[in-house]
């Protein structure tokens, strides 16, 4: 069964940090581009970061760039998403994605996806 499994959101205060992760099972990420998605309340969902299977190249949104670092570790099946100097509007349901693809696109169709994790950001 092709499952991802998506961890690690929480409450942080503003200029902290946290890290999400996208383990899958049933597959190997090894031959998936994966991405990561964000959903704050009223507003449509929005690609945030993605990294491409054939080289680990990577993408993100222009509000994220510098914050977030997104990487894989293929030996745990598991992607990650390191988000730093959070800010409130950060905050979201993330999920990840993947799509077997080469290369991603955080504005591309994903064929797999995990369920959300929450992510709020307040003092």
């Amino acid at each position: 069964q092709v499952q991802l499994v998506t961890s690690g959101g929480g409450l942080v205060q503003p200029g902290g940090s946290l890290r999400l992760s996208c383990e899958a099972s049933g597959f190997s990420l090894d031959d998936y581009s994966i991405g990561w998605f964000r959903q704050a309340p009223g507003k449509e969902r929005e690609g945030v970061a993605c990294i491409s299977s054939v080289d680990g190249s990577t993408a993100y949104v222009d509000s994220v760039k510098g914050r977030f670092t997104i990487s894989r570790n293929n030996a745990k099946n598991t992607v990650y998403l390191q988000m730093d100097s959070l800010k409130p509007e950060d905050r979201g349901d993330y999920r990840c994605a993947a799509d077997r693809s080469n290369f991603c696109s955080i504005d591309g169709w994903y064929d797999y996806w995990g369920q959300g994790t929450q992510v709020a950001v307040s003092s």
